[in-house]
């Protein structure tokens, strides 16, 4: 019997209607309905302070960082929807990012929750472009953190236009590129499964 991925989601944005938290919503369900048990989550729940390693000197890595990095630990893998601010990441998803990426330590035990965990990517804008911008430098900083970043991604142009009444996708295409990504996600995450159960 296949084991059923564990996937949490979140948006790189908390604001009221954001675009990246509706397409968070759009592919929660998508995973759900593939067979996916999915957790969402708000990134304004782990408030962090700005990356600082004075900081992280003086005080060790905030406690809201470890929490995030426990719950990424405790699921076979992540999907982000992120918008675009300036052609780049917003500042709340790069600064939970590098936070997280610092935790290489927990009590006794060697701990880096980012490392080698699956993750897919959606971005999206108001304008064409679709936050293609953002999706370029988010993977690469994925990367980076050793996360295995999944090849198709899903990007939303002119998402003030893009949803229907029901929340999901108007366009028929775009659906589908949600699909692929959902079911690339979950199959990489039940290969590369590093989950540390809580």
């Amino acid at each position: 019997m296949a084991v059923i991925p564990r996937i949490l989601v979140f948006a790189g944005s908390v604001r009221t209607g954001a675009y990246s938290g509706r397409t968070a919503d759009v592919a929660q369900k998508e995973l759900a309905m593939q067979g996916a048990e999915v957790t969402r989550i708000s990134l304004g729940d782990y408030p962090l302070p700005i990356m600082d390693e004075d900081l992280e000197k003086e005080k060790g890595i905030p406690e809201n960082a470890l929490r995030l990095g426990r719950q990424i630990a405790a699921h076979d893998g992540l999907l982000i929807a992120t918008p675009e601010y300036n052609g780049s990441i917003p500042p709340l998803l790069k600064n939970s990012i590098d936070w997280v990426s610092r935790i290489r330590r927990e009590g006794s035990r060697t701990f880096r929750p980012l490392a080698g965990k699956p993750v897919g990517l959606c971005s999206s804008s108001e304008g064409k472009f679709a936050g293609i911008r953002c999706i370029n430098h988010l993977r690469a900083v994925l990367v980076r953190c050793q996360m295995e970043v999944v090849t198709p991604e899903c990007s939303v142009s002119e998402a003030d236009a893009a949803f229907a009444e029901d929340g999901q996708f108007r366009d028929a295409r775009l659906h589908q590129s949600m699909e692929r990504l959902c079911r690339t996600l979950m199959e990489t995450s039940r290969m590369l499964s590093t989950r540390i159960e809580a």
